[in-house]
């Protein structure tokens, strides 16, 4: 975790959010030295996950609900099928 002043992210905010996507980095925004703020990058998951997490733990009453959850999650990719 970085901790940044508003005044930085504020100069560098594209920075800051290429930090977030790209290297999974989170920061601590300050203002006169006291934390306010933190950007962090969103949760996210993919099939492999999903996989291993159904293979690794037992089902049980909320299920369900919990596979609906990882669904949920999951980023569909883009495809250009047209070759």
């Amino acid at each position: 975790m970085k901790t940044v002043n508003a005044t930085e992210v504020a100069r560098n905010f594209s920075e800051v959010l290429d930090g977030v996507e790209h290297r999974r980095q989170t920061y601590v925004v300050t203002r006169a030295g006291k934390p306010i703020a933190r950007i962090t990058p969103v949760p996210s998951t993919n099939g492999l996950e999903v996989k291993r997490l159904l293979r690794d733990h037992a089902s049980d009453a909320s299920w369900a609900a919990d596979l609906a959850t990882l669904r949920a999650s999951l980023i569909a990719e883009e495809r250009d099928w047209t070759g």
